[in-house]
């Protein structure tokens, strides 16, 4: 659904005008066991699938120009060329608005394991959209329906049903400092420290909690706070030995509010074997007991 097909050498791609963008990627299944119960022991295991780069390549929508888009396309088949041949329907809507073709990563080449020579950015979007050796794009007025939106990278609700294509990473934070596995040396003054991101945009306000979610207080965000990136935010908390649930819970500029497990459940179900697997955004709590250990709770 091209007016003009065509076939770009690398040397055609960075021709092109480009843009470089600090933009995070986080897998939907980050997490994906913690539905039911916790079985993940550090903030690496709850809340590793995720990273923050700055991205370089060419828009999408300048390629689109170049090849002429007819009327009724809808969607976008992205192919990537390694064994799995990893493809994925994209509505033509997102590519147009802020999709990159991605040649460099942190301003050197993509790495084999990135995706080289080309990647596939889809601000805020899961991480599987965002395919890495990507060598094909083409245009349907519908989606493909392809093995990676049909039996993965769907949301198993609790009536048997499915939701299909929820692209979006919601908003999410979690402290890093303390968190599971470390140990406070002893009563006083700490700094809590942490992350939160939302493909949704930037992120407005992170509140924390020290009891529990019972009350919150407003944290500090460090600068710069740039939309769809990695923020972190920071509060000072004196520490008076006693055991402690630490959260945080991060809103972005849309107004949405990073909701707790329960809250998620009570939409979502628990119906696969961990529970809906995908798309797990709710608040993170952390105990710290009274000898300084910390370790993962569902509160």
């Amino acid at each position: 659904m091209v007016e003009r097909p065509k076939k770009f050498t690398m040397a055609d791609v960075k021709r092109f005008p480009s843009v470089s963008r600090l933009h995070f990627i986080e897998c939907s299944g980050n997490g994906l066991t913690e539905w039911r119960k916790p079985t993940l022991k550090t903030v690496q295991g709850t809340h590793g699938l995720l990273s923050t780069s700055e991205w370089t390549g060419v828009q999408f929508s300048t390629l689109a120009r170049e090849v002429g888009l007819k009327d009724g396309a809808g969607w976008v088949l992205a192919e990537g060329a390694d064994s799995a041949v990893m493809t994925r329907s994209i509505p033509l809507e997102k590519l147009l608005t802020d999709a990159i073709i991605a040649y460099a990563q942190n301003g050197e080449a993509l790495r084999p394991e990135q995706g080289y020579p080309l990647r596939l950015i889809l601000p805020g979007w899961e991480g599987n959209t965002h395919i890495k050796w990507l060598r094909r794009l083409d245009l349907s007025d519908k989606p493909f329906m392809t093995r990676e939106e049909t039996s993965k990278y769907t949301d198993l609700l609790g009536n048997g049903k499915a939701r299909q294509f929820s692209f979006t990473m919601e908003a999410k934070s979690v402290i890093t400092f303390p968190s599971g596995e470390m140990k406070l040396p002893g009563p006083g003054v700490y700094e809590i420290t942490g992350l939160a991101w939302s493909g949704r945009g930037r992120i407005a306000r992170v509140e924390v909690s020290i009891d529990g979610g019972k009350n919150w207080s407003l944290a500090a965000l460090q600068d710069p706070v740039l939309p769809i990136c990695t923020t972190r935010f920071r509060f000072p908390w004196f520490w008076n030995g006693q055991s402690s649930v630490l959260q945080s819970r991060a809103t972005d500029e849309t107004g949405y509010v990073q909701p707790t497990l329960q809250q998620l459940v009570e939409i979502r179900g628990l119906a696969g074997p961990f529970g809906s697997v995908y798309h797990l955004n709710a608040i993170q709590s952390w105990s710290v007991a009274a000898d300084g250990s910390v370790s993962n709770v569902h509160a």
